[in-house]
């Protein structure tokens, strides 16, 4: 094992144009203390790109876009803190896990790897998810998995462990969101209203019951399958062992199941010539 070298960063004013790394080995620490968002995202690509294959950032404050655009299986970044907007767009292979909340646009278009949150999120998260995982501990805000779609074996996957507000699934196109009430701070029923509008594909679980109110007129709801179940086994034991919660624990209350009642939700407001 390598002695660990440090690189002090720069600072201008108050704040940092370049974070303080300390590298070991094929992992990097990068402080991002009272650093603007740009130079810490310009230090984790540098970090990979020098062969680390972990980077710790430590002291995460609203820095924004961490992982966006990001490539390549095994790659992975923690964080430290609560990262601001947009973390993992458009990202395709690494994985970020995040010791703590995350704000709005996680996931965001993402097009592969795996996102864990160990704490609640924003809103807008998985917004034109392609494909991944987004592991989400805890509650979750509005519009949460809109505009979802899968193509062929690209399937995305959003689990969120607490509550979520309302439009969760709106104009769901493909992919499956989970939503398991459980270990909440909101008060309330597990989702909020317009649940799944517009929806015309993909799969949406709840675990326990939906409120007729919650629901947009384009859906219906029925209990979930034992086939169902069986087919969620794997992603709910996957979600358990990311955020270490008890697989039977998540399996002892029904789920239900949240189906387009349409292909074509808005069909009749089309016009033809």
């Amino acid at each position: 094992m390598t002695a660990p070298t440090t690189f002090d960063g720069r600072v201008v004013g108050h704040v940092r144009t370049a974070p303080p790394v300390v590298r070991s080995g094929d992992a990097a620490t990068i402080d991002c203390r009272g650093t603007y968002y740009t130079y810490v995202n310009d230090a984790v690509r540098q970090a990979f790109d020098e062969g680390a294959g972990t980077v710790r950032l430590d002291n995460v404050n609203g820095q924004r876009y961490i992982g966006t655009g990001l490539s390549g299986e095994g790659r992975r970044i923690e964080v430290h803190g609560t990262p601001g907007q947009a973390l993992g767009m458009f990202m395709d292979g690494p994985t970020i896990e995040v010791f703590g909340n995350a704000q709005d646009g996680v996931g965001n278009t993402m097009n592969g790897g795996r996102i864990v949150v160990h704490g609640s999120a924003g809103d807008v998260l998985g917004y034109g998810m392609r494909c991944g995982r987004v592991f989400i501990e805890g509650d979750v805000g509005y519009r949460v998995g809109i505009h979802m779609k899968a193509y062929k074996d690209l399937r995305p996957v959003l689990v969120c462990g607490g509550k979520a507000r309302d439009f969760f699934g709106e104009y769901m196109a493909g992919g499956l969101l989970v939503l398991l009430g459980m270990h909440s701070r909101l008060d309330g029923p597990v989702v909020g209203g317009h649940l799944a509008t517009g929806m015309h594909g993909g799969e949406i679980y709840v675990r326990g019951e939906v409120e007729p109110w919650c629901c947009g007129k384009d859906v219906a709801v029925f209990p979930a399958s034992e086939e169902e179940m069986q087919a969620l086994g794997g992603v709910l034991a996957d979600y358990c062992a990311a955020v270490a919660m008890d697989l039977d624990e998540v399996l002892a209350v029904p789920f239900v199941r949240v189906r387009p009642a349409s292909l074509r939700p808005y069909s009749e407001l089309y016009t033809s010539l």
